[in-house]
C-alpha cells in the first residue's frame, strides 16, 4: 500500500475517505485495487477502513470505524447522532442497530440510504469526538429513546450518569431538541435512570425486576453489627439479594480464590436472613422464570426469618 496513505490511516485510526486519499495523491482506482487485494474494507461509497483494524475489532468498534469513515466523506455537513454518537463518545449501548449509522445533517425530513440514516439537525450542537463531528452526549442519549426505545436509552444513560459524563438535568434539557413524538419516550427513559448502576447488565436486570412488580433497590450495603458483609447489586422486597453476573470466570488459582471468597460472602448474606438469586444474560430472556425464582427465594427468606424470630 502507498506509504502516504498508510501514514494517513495511522493518523486517522485506520479510516480514510476517498477525498482524504486524493489529498495524498491516491486515486479511486488505487483504492479499489487495495479493496480487491484485501488491504482495505469499503464500508460505504468513498469510505474505507484498514482491513487489519477491521478484522481485529469487536462489533462495537467495527461500528465506530464505519461511522468515522462515513463521516469523513461528509465533513462539515453531518454529525454522528443517536447511538452512533453514543458509541463514539465511548458510552456503553444495548439493543441498538449496528447496521445503520445515524447522523444529523441538512435535511428537512429523515431519510435512509445505504446504511446511513440522516435526521434534521436544526438547533442541534455538535462537538468533536474520535476525530469527527458528534452531537453532544446528552442529546445523543435522549435521541436513543426515540430511535431505539426506552430500555436501550436507559442502559446508555445509566452508564453515562454512573461515569459522570453527564447529569440528569442535562438529559432533561436536551429533550426539547427531539421531534415532539419522541419526547415522551425520552422523558420516560430519564425517569427510569439510576446512576448507581454499574453495567448494562445491571440496568437490564433492574428494569426487568421493576416490570415484574418487585420493589428494587440498587447497590445496597449489607452489614453485621461488626462489619460490612458487602454491597449487593439489588435488594428485592427487602428479602432477596439479586446479583447480576456478566462474564464471570473462575479459572486458575486466582479464579478459585475468587470463587471461594464469593461463596463465603454469599453464606454471610444468607446468615443475615436474605436469600440470594444470581442472574446471567440468558436468564433475562425468561422473565417468568426469573419471577418464579425470586418469589420462591422470597418465601424461603420469610420462613427463615420467622423461624429465627421464634414463637
Amino acid at each position: 500500500m502507498d506509504d502516504r496513505l498508510t501514514t494517513l490511516l495511522t493518523a486517522q485510526d485506520g479510516v480514510v475517505s476517498s477525498t482524504d486519499a486524493a489529498r495524498v495523491g491516491v486515486s479511486a482506482v488505487q483504492l479499489d485495487g487495495w479493496v480487491r487485494s484485501g488491504q482495505l474494507v469499503r464500508v460505504r461509497r468513498g469510505a474505507y477502513v484498514l482491513r487489519s483494524a477491521y478484522d481485529a475489532a469487536d462489533p462495537d468498534e467495527r461500528y465506530r470505524q464505519r461511522a468515522r469513515a462515513i463521516l469523513r466523506t461528509r465533513p462539515g455537513l453531518d454529525a454522528a447522532s443517536h447511538h452512533a454518537a453514543v458509541l463514539l463518545h465511548r458510552v456503553d449501548t444495548y439493543g441498538v442497530d449496528l447496521t445503520t449509522v445515524d447522523v444529523v445533517g441538512q435535511v428537512k425530513a429523515p431519510r435512509v440510504r445505504s446504511g446511513l440514516r440522516t435526521h434534521p439537525g436544526r438547533g442541534i450542537v455538535a462537538d468533536r469526538a474520535s476525530g469527527v463531528n458528534v452531537v453532544l452526549l446528552p442529546t445523543a442519549l435522549v435521541q436513543v429513546a426515540g430511535g431505539s426505545g426506552v430500555v436501550p436509552a436507559v442502559c446508555s444513560m445509566d452508564d453515562a450518569l454512573h461515569d459522570r459524563r453527564c447529569t440528569v438535568e442535562e438529559l432533561r434539557s436536551a429533550v426539547p431538541l427531539l421531534p415532539e413524538h419522541h419526547r415522551d419516550a425520552a422523558a420516560r427513559a430519564i425517569a427510569l435512570t439510576d446512576p448507581a448502576s454499574e453495567s448494562v447488565g445491571e440496568t437490564r436486570t433492574r428494569i426487568l425486576l421493576g416490570d415484574l412488580g418487585f420493589d428494587v433497590t440498587s447497590q445496597v450495603p449489607l452489614r453485621t453489627p461488626r462489619a460490612l458483609v458487602g454491597r449487593v447489586d439489588f435488594l428485592v422486597d427487602g428479602l432477596v439479594v439479586v446479583e447480576f453476573d456478566g462474564l464471570v470466570k473462575y479459572e486458575g488459582a486466582e479464579g478459585r480464590a475468587a470463587l471461594a471468597a464469593e461463596k463465603l460472602r454469599e453464606s454471610a448474606i444468607v446468615d443475615l436472613g436474605y436469600e440470594v438469586v444470581r442472574l446471567v444474560w440468558a436468564d433475562l430472556a425468561d422473565p417468568a422464570e426469573v419471577a418464579r425464582r425470586i418469589r420462591a427465594a422470597r418465601t424461603r427468606a420469610t420462613l427463615r426469618r420467622r423461624a429465627l424470630a421464634g414463637p
